[in-house]
């Protein structure tokens, strides 16, 4: 019975250890980017007149930065709330895939489902890749840990950091609260384009790029979704053709 207590508390050792080291990781350049992007969006929120808790709850239930621009967007032109949830979920449509290739990482025989539930919802561009970057040195029974301390972590912070700039947004230059929520998209293209695996990565990415502007006209409120399905497919297929001309060479 004692040797069972033991294998135990040492195991609630290592899954705190883990959890602070996921901690730590998140105070590193992309961790900075992202709080200088959720500046901005405390700026952003209060000109559209959200309050200061509207703005927090809104940080920690929706998470995704893109998606908390388009629920603002919705409110502002004073969308149903059906239409306000359906154009969130469209904009989140794109970490779907983020969920599906991280969630093998952590999962274990022991893993329950609810944990991997729970965990689904830190997953932003910015956890995704510093998890990413990390797993292949955590052991896997400590990968959920691990990646709570992560998401916790930027979600927490970031929670605060609306809090305290949305009380002194006044003092703000306008100019300056802009440029940093522009920061946002500049660090994940960077970081996306980094983390990329093979090249069809790449590919997709350029080509959504190419056409994102064409169905920003087209398909105004589809245009992420489009330019996404487009350049990933063409991607796929090209990785695909290439795949295969180098098995017959």
């Amino acid at each position: 019975m004692s040797e069972n207590t033991e294998v135990e508390s040492d195991s609630q050792e290592k899954h705190v250890t883990w959890y602070l080291r996921g901690v730590r990781r998140c105070f590193s350049i992309p961790g900075l980017v992202l709080v200088s992007a959720f500046i901005g969006f405390a700026g952003l929120a209060r000109e559209a007149g959200l309050s200061l808790p509207q703005t927090v709850f809104m940080t920690g239930a929706v998470w995704a930065l893109p998606a908390q621009v388009v629920l603002i967007g919705a409110v502002l032109a004073g969308n149903s709330l059906f239409a306000a949830a359906f154009a969130v979920a469209l904009s989140s449509v794109r970490l779907a895939p983020m969920v599906v290739a991280i969630t093998p990482e952590m999962r274990t025989e022991k893993t329950r489902p609810w944990v991997l539930y729970c965990l689904s919802h830190f997953v932003a561009v910015t956890s995704w890749v510093l998890a990413m970057e990390s797993f292949k040195n955590v052991p896997r029974a400590m990968r959920t840990a691990y990646y709570t301390g992560i998401g916790s972590t930027l979600v927490l912070v970031n929670m605060g950091v609306v809090a305290t700039v949305f009380l002194l947004a006044e003092r703000l230059p306008p100019q300056l609260t802009a440029a940093l929520f522009f920061l946002t998209p500049l660090y994940f293209l960077t970081s996306l384009w980094g983390s990329a695996r093979e090249r069809a990565g790449h590919v997709a990415m350029v080509l959504g790029l190419a056409v994102g502007p064409v169905f920003h006209i087209l398909l105004p409120g589809f245009d992420l979704l489009a330019a996404g399905v487009i350049g990933g497919s063409v991607a796929y297929f090209w990785h695909r053709a290439r795949v295969r001309r180098e098995t017959v060479g």
